[in-house]
């Protein structure tokens, strides 16, 4: 039985989080990303009532990924048992990329996690599948998160799951190759500083990405407003992916070849990580989960904004990312199982996660890095990843379309291909 007077405490520690947490209201959100909602309506799973500690030996499944995450779900695990000490943690490795397919067949058959880590975009499937529960104490969870990070976990005008970090991504370039003063603020400053630098260093290059990769070149689609599905991420009839403004963009990115002469083939971004790493590349595009890398293999570098598109005078609108951890609609113990999904979000717990994986905290505190300041200006300008269940389609669509625009491809028939696929059509 429940007990009521853990209850109160529970309902106190919550008052308590509210307090110490950096309040940040969705209305302060810069991005100008409205509540995305989908096309195709489920049921709401309907969300547990407000956590309580049971008496009674509850072992909790969570499903994360390796190399970072895996440590911060056993620290944490660690942590939450000494304040609960009937409530274990057990960590199971399961990808990010691939929690989601698995929460489908696992989670019916009564073999899955009762939480798992997946990023905000697979939203619109997982709640189209019936296999999330919407978070408890959402307006409680909405006062401490990042406005950006409870926008992109709303669907339908209801909030899944608990965020535990953000991204984007920015551009990283090295000191020793560029000054930190000429570092351009425009595509066309891009432009010209790179053939000036191929010119005078051979073998090296003044700017690189992987430019096969929909989630970095969908910044070449951005000008004037121009977002993908829609202002609102919701659009289910248009992607806007081959509008004139995308069109005209991806003019602009397939121009680049002019001082990246690399066939896609050859940019991949494991290639692009060890050009940069190896000091043979000025200027780079990529997140802030490769901060430790690079300044392991000794580079001294910075992160700026991305360079803006011509006939805009702001950074290039990014995608930005909110990874969550999402209660099973399966689990036998959604309670504990949300209890320590707001435990995720303590700032005690979001700096730990910060410490062993370098993501951005989900919660607005400070942490102690040099290269935060690029990213939180590129977040700025970053809008979340649509999360309806069209969006699935979009990864191999983009990525197919970057790479052939880039290999020489005409891009109004790879765009309107690219829609196609993406909507079924």
């Amino acid at each position: 039985m429940k007990k009521r007077l853990l209850a109160i405490v529970m309902s106190m520690l919550l008052v308590g989080t509210m307090l110490t947490a950096c309040a940040k209201d969705e209305k302060e959100d810069n991005q100008g990303t409205e509540q995305p909602a989908e096309a195709t309506k489920a049921p709401v799973a309907e969300a547990t009532q407000a956590p309580v500690e049971t008496a009674e030996p509850v072992t909790l499944t969570v499903w994360e990924s390796t190399s970072g995450p895996d440590e911060f779900i056993k620290q944490a695990g660690t942590a939450f048992t000494a304040q609960y000490p009937n409530i274990t943690i057990e960590y199971v490795n399961v990808e990010l990329g691939d929690s989601t397919s698995q929460i489908a067949l696992d989670g019916p058959a009564g073999v899955g996690p009762d939480l798992f880590a997946a990023p905000h975009d697979k939203l619109g499937e997982l709640v189209s599948g019936g296999h999330v529960l919407a978070t408890t104490n959402a307006d409680t969870v909405k006062g401490q998160v990042l406005g950006a990070c409870s926008t992109a976990l709303t669907y339908d005008g209801t909030m899944y799951g608990y965020p535990v970090s953000a991204e984007t991504y920015a551009l990283f370039y090295n000191k020793a190759l560029i000054a930190e003063d000429k570092v351009p603020t425009t595509w066309e400053g891009v432009v010209e500083f790179a053939k000036t630098f191929n010119a005078a260093n051979s073998g090296k290059y003044g700017f690189m990405m992987d430019v096969a990769n929909g989630y970095y070149t969908i910044i070449f689609t951005t000008s004037d407003d121009n977002r993908l599905f829609g202002p609102n991420g919701n659009d289910t009839t248009n992607t806007n992916i081959n509008s004139e403004a995308s069109i005209k963009g991806m003019e602009f990115f397939k121009g680049l070849r002019g001082i990246l002469d690399v066939p896609s083939a050859d940019l991949t971004t494991s290639i692009c990580d060890a050009a940069f790493s190896s000091g043979n590349v000025a200027m780079f595009i990529t997140g802030l989960w490769n901060v430790t890398n690079f300044e392991t293999a000794g580079v001294d570098f910075g992160v700026a904004p991305l360079p803006s598109l011509p006939g805009n005078d702001t950074p290039v609108a990014s995608f930005s990312g909110t990874r969550s951890m999402f209660v099973s609609a399966y689990s036998e113990n959604p309670e504990e199982a949300a209890l320590f999904g707001e435990f995720l979000l303590t700032e005690e717990m979001q700096k730990l996660r910060f410490e062993l994986t370098g993501s951005l905290p989900s919660i607005n505190i400070t942490v102690d890095s040099p290269y935060i300041g690029g990213f939180l200006q590129q977040l700025d300008y970053a809008f979340p990843m649509p999360s309806i269940p069209q969006m699935g389609a979009f990864w191999d669509a983009m990525n197919a379309a970057s790479a052939n625009i880039w290999d020489g491809a005409d891009i109004k028939t790879e765009l309107d291909a690219c829609n196609s696929t993406i909507l079924g059509q």
